[in-house]
């Protein structure tokens, strides 16, 4: 840079008349070029400082594919009360004030507003929105910031003389019966207020503004003098940070003030920060020293107050911590229910209700909105997750493995399709070879033995390709009965076929199977025996496998502190089911689990055992031959029983030497086929001998000290539903109408 020019920028001016053409200089004072010199510092800090940042963001900015998701932090100013504040204090904190507004209009007014818009059962918490502030800041035509840039435009001569008239406006403006701001008319109204200053009541507290010097830095003006010597520099950078010093980009409009250019940015601001999905960190002073260890009760209670916490506090409590619409709730975890997996075709809302209720998680965590489901806790939602995580791991597999039948079944038909190939072209030429050697030798009568032989053969073979092409359309099921017909000269030979071809079905059959099938199998073998012939409801159970676990129990983190105390750790069966009260009748949901040893009854909300029954103690299993779904299970005598909640601690002492009678369960739940299955394997491992399944319209129940006949009388329903059943409970009896 010329120091000369340079020089010459700082202490004289070039004034422009009105006919642009005579240019004369002006000397400055010293104070004017005092001010001069400090507003190009400030601007070429402020320049190269935002130049550096956008560097910066260039250089680390990752390349985006796709829909650009991005992660931003924003540290809000800290509110400022300093013995003296100016124009620097006000502007931060009116950032501050506007920013609370903003905080406290989403979490506390938008979060409550969705409530009710959503129908949900809500109590509306009050708070206080300090929005007068903002209004006497920043309201068009009206407000400080407008009165500052009215007489910033104006170029007074004098700063002092500006902030005097600014401080009269302020003054007119705010009035003697304004709610929010403090003024001073007369010296002598109030003496605490100082001279040239006015006070505004923020939400942090009320804050004095010295007037002084508002004028100056609200216009912190770059002389175009100074700007054509910035640009005039050697140095490229200085051109790229002041452009406007560029002779062909003069203009005569003057740039912005310092509030107006805050009150934009600080808009956008706002406006960025209600589009996006916010999250809130509250930081509390604990005491003005800034040292550790120190905790002011006073100080720590303003900021709560102040900052609304404890509304927030209020709101977050009664409130929802997780909210979706139907639509996408039924989207992401439709897998998770047999109902609503793969597609489900009705109301969205329908089927939110439906998968729900087929998962083990409380009722009472969920509340169905017009068009959004509300989820109250975040371990609800981590528990859905984890379902989803599973399923989708389950389904994975599955298609993996259909994807790997496809692909060696498609290799062994095309080594199939080779090999008769083959074996077609060495059968001709073998047979031509035959042919050859007959006729040269001119054995005509062992030739005609030779080609009635194989003519022979060839219908044999015809019949046998035949019949693998009737086969290979057959099911491989080993109870199909169907097979090709076949000429009556091979009927021992098709006899005999069929039996190998049987034999090889039902190997095939069992060779498909893991212990788990075998199990399985074993089970619904088991319950053929009982049940076949004798049940009207046990042909519908064929086609359903028996699950076992219905409700996720073995993963349940309770339950395995509970199993170790029990020594219940495999889990059977478990579902929640209805127990039939023995007094009146009624229906009572329990959480039915059935171990190895034992069979044990819960709380389906706490999993606290209310009853458990070692497998040896019950003998026998009682049913109605009808299409119902009740199941009586007869205890001996003096089995071993206990409630939750009995002394001894939370749960029971199941080796306790008490015996209490307590007499047999009557349940109804639509897996009875399943329960009495594997209750009837269980109790046949424990004991060594199966117990007694008695299935007939009236039998006796032992109810603790009373003996009842339980009957059953069908009223000709050709299904029957479980509301349909209805339990009549009289004095010695009791009748189950269906």
């Amino acid at each position: 840079m010329d120091p000369g020019s340079f020089q010459a920028a700082l202490t004289s001016t070039t004034c422009i008349t009105n006919s642009s053409i005579d240019m004369p200089l002006t000397e400055l004072s010293a104070s004017q070029a005092t001010h001069y010199k400090n507003s190009l510092c400030r601007a070429l800090y402020s320049r190269t400082f935002t130049w550096l940042v956008s560097r910066l963001n260039n250089a680390t900015k990752a390349k985006q594919y796709g829909k650009r998701k991005v992660l931003g932090i924003l540290d809000v100013y800290g509110f400022e009360i300093l013995d003296n504040n100016g124009f620097e204090q006000f502007i931060i904190n009116f950032c501050n004030e506007k920013l609370n507004a903003v905080i406290t209009e989403t979490t506390l007014k938008q979060e409550q507003e969705e409530y009710i818009r959503e129908g949900i059962d809500w109590c509306p918490v009050e708070f206080t929105v300090n929005t007068a502030v903002c209004d006497i800041i920043e309201k068009n035509n009206h407000g400080i910031l407008c009165l500052l840039d009215d007489i910033s435009s104006k170029s007074l001569d004098e700063n002092e003389e500006g902030d005097r008239v600014l401080l009269s406006r302020v003054l007119a403006l705010c009035g003697y019966s304004h709610p929010v701001p403090d003024r001073r008319r007369h010296q002598t109204s109030d003496n605490s207020l100082p001279a040239n200053c006015f006070r505004l009541k923020h939400f942090a507290g009320t804050v004095t503004y010295n007037i002084n010097g508002f004028v100056e830095k609200n216009l912190d003006y770059v002389p175009k003098d100074l700007l054509h010597a910035m640009y005039n520099c050697a140095h490229p950078l200085l051109k790229f940070l002041f452009p406007e010093g560029n002779p062909k980009r003069a203009t005569s409009k003057r740039p912005p003030t310092v509030g107006s250019q805050f009150k934009v940015a600080l808009g956008g601001l706002v406006r960025n920060i209600v589009s996006k999905r916010a999250h809130y960190i509250r930081c509390i002073k604990p005491n003005e020293l800034k040292q550790p260890r120190i905790f002011e009760m006073g100080l720590v209670q303003h900021q709560v107050r102040y900052l609304g916490l404890l509304e927030t506090v209020r709101v977050r409590r009664c409130g929802f911590c997780h909210r979706q619409t139907y639509t996408a709730f039924l989207e992401r975890y439709k897998m998770l229910s047999l109902h609503t997996w793969p597609n489900w075709q009705s109301a969205p809302v329908e089927g939110v209700s439906y998968l729900l209720r087929d998962l083990p998680i409380p009722s009472g965590e969920f509340a169905f909105g017009r068009t959004k489901l509300f989820i109250r806790s975040p371990r609800s939602v981590f528990e859905l997750e984890e379902f989803r995580r599973e399923r989708l791991e389950d389904l994975a597999t599955l298609m993996q493995k259909t994807w790997r039948g496809y692909r060696e079944r498609k290799v062994f038909l095309k080594k199939k399709e080779s090999q008769i190939i083959i074996a077609s072209a060495w059968r001709s030429w073998r047979a031509r070879e035959e042919y050859r050697i007959l006729k040269r030798r001119k054995l005509v009568d062992w030739a005609v033995r030779v080609i009635q032989r194989h003519f022979i053969r060839w219908k044999r073979k015809m019949f046998l390709l035949q019949l693998a092409e009737e086969l290979s359309i057959c099911s491989d099921s080993p109870i199909n009965r169907d097979w090709p017909h076949c000429p009556s000269r091979l009927a021992e030979t098709s006899l005999l076929l069929r039996r190998m071809h049987h034999k090889w079905r039902c190997h095939k059959y069992r060779m498909k199977f893991d212990q788990t099938a075998r199990n399985r199998m074993r089970e619904k073998v088991t319950a053929s025996l009982i049940f076949k012939d004798r049940k009207s409801s046990y042909p519908r159970s064929v086609s359903h496998p028996f699950l076992g676990d219905y409700v996720r129990l073995r993963q349940n983190v309770q339950w395995k502190k509970i199993c170790i105390e029990t020594n219940d750790q495999y889990v059977v069966f478990a579902d929640i089911i209805n127990k039939i009260t023995r007094s009146s009748g009624k229906f009572a949901p329990i959480l039915f689990v059935l171990s190895t040893s034992a069979m044990l009854i819960l709380d389906q909300r706490t999993l606290q055992i209310k009853y458990r029954v070692p497998a040896a103690e019950i003998y026998r299993l009682s049913l109605s031959p009808y299409i119902d779904d009740v199941a009586v299970f007869h205890v001996r005598a003096t089995s071993p029983s206990c409630e939750s909640g009995s002394e001894g601690g939370p749960g029971c002492l199941f080796q306790s030497e008490m015996a209490i009678k307590k007499g047999d369960f009557v349940f109804q739940t639509g897996h009875v086929i399943e329960i009495v299955t594997k209750l009837f394997l269980v109790i046949q491992n424990a004991v060594g001998k199966p117990p007694q399944v008695n299935i007939t319209t009236e039998f006796e129940a032992n109810f603790g000290h009373q003996t009842v006949m339980v009957a059953f009388k069908c009223l000709g329903l050709p299904e029957v539903q479980p509301g349909q059943i209805r339990v009549v409970r009289k004095s010695g009896k009791m009748e189950i109408l269906l």
